[in-house]
């Protein structure tokens, strides 16, 4: 019998089944809203104004999702503990914090150095000081980590290739940069070096490793995936936008959200930080990379 692990579970299940159909609306009505605006070529960068049609950047998270469903991931379960007030508290306060980063990042215009104090502060000074005050006991440790099973290690290498090749290659590629070829070898990869810890890596710490799952044992697997996609693609409005505030929020939705559920779900599935790092990392190195071949 598959073990069944405590993030399938949901203790608000009407609060999680609201979230998930209203996010699932909000995604749809993005996506119709550019339509029958003529809106469907978003933006997938910051560092220029190149648009893709929207349905370039589904397929590939869609594959990898699908894949990710037909490769069960053998997890062995952590023992199901019961819920200390501790979790629910730090949940309520980070996605206070996501929220702030998105609405601060979009009221400050998205420029330097606000975007890198921003993010410093509410995606790790803070929730670093939360974890201080607010302790981790075992119970709360039982409930956030898994005892890996072996071949969990390697059920991800499936999606995150398909998703890689989809994105990166054929009739769907994503345009490579020429950033590389305008600066000196030190000055790019200090760049992706600095881009990588900024972005990649802290980003999916918080919104993954750290909001995501105490939401999931809150209000279930796929309500937190859909909460925590929606708000990591709101802060992008700040960077990405163009001054049309329903257009930008549509566009981050129906790009960074939709690729955030393949991130969310490859977290949720395996609970390995590779696979998301991977994934996150190429979307801000891969076209300048390929840029240099």
């Amino acid at each position: 019998m598959r073990n069944r692990v405590w993030r399938s579970s949901s203790h608000h299940p009407t609060l999680g089944l609201g979230i998930l159909v209203a996010g699932l609306a909000l995604i749809a009505g993005a996506a119709l809203w550019l339509a029958l605006n003529g809106n469907t070529g978003i933006r997938y960068s910051a560092d220029h104004t190149d648009t893709a049609p929207m349905w370039h950047r589904w397929i590939p998270a869609l594959a990898g999702l699908v894949l990710i469903r037909l490769l069960p991931p053998k997890t062995t379960p952590a023992g199901a503990v019961p819920a200390r007030g501790g979790l629910h508290l730090q949940a309520v306060l980070l996605l206070v914090s996501a929220t702030l980063f998105a609405a601060g990042l979009w009221l400050s215009g998205g420029g330097e150095p606000a975007h890198t104090l921003l993010k410093f502060i509410l995606l790790l000074a803070v929730p670093a000081l939360l974890f201080l005050l607010s302790g981790r006991d075992s119970a709360d440790r039982s409930q956030i980590h898994e005892r890996p099973a072996a071949w969990r290690h390697y059920g991800p290498i499936a999606p995150v290739t398909a998703w890689l090749a989809l994105t990166y290659t054929g009739p769907l590629a994503v345009p490579s940069s020429d950033y590389a070829a305008s600066v000196d070898l030190v000055t790019l990869v200090l760049t992706i070096v600095v881009v990588f810890s900024v972005n990649s890596l802290l980003e999916e710490v918080f919104y993954r490793r750290w909001l995501q799952t105490r939401w999931e044992h809150i209000i279930g697997r796929w309500p937190a995936i859909i909460l925590t996609s929606l708000l990591w693609a709101a802060w992008h409005v700040g960077i990405q936008g163009t001054g049309h505030l329903p257009t930008d929020l549509s566009s981050a939705i129906v790009n960074q959200g939709v690729q955030g559920l393949f991130l969310g779900y490859l977290w949720s599935r395996y609970r390995l930080m590779w696979p998301i790092l991977v994934v996150h990392g190429a979307m801000n190195a891969a076209p300048i990379l390929l840029g240099m071949l």
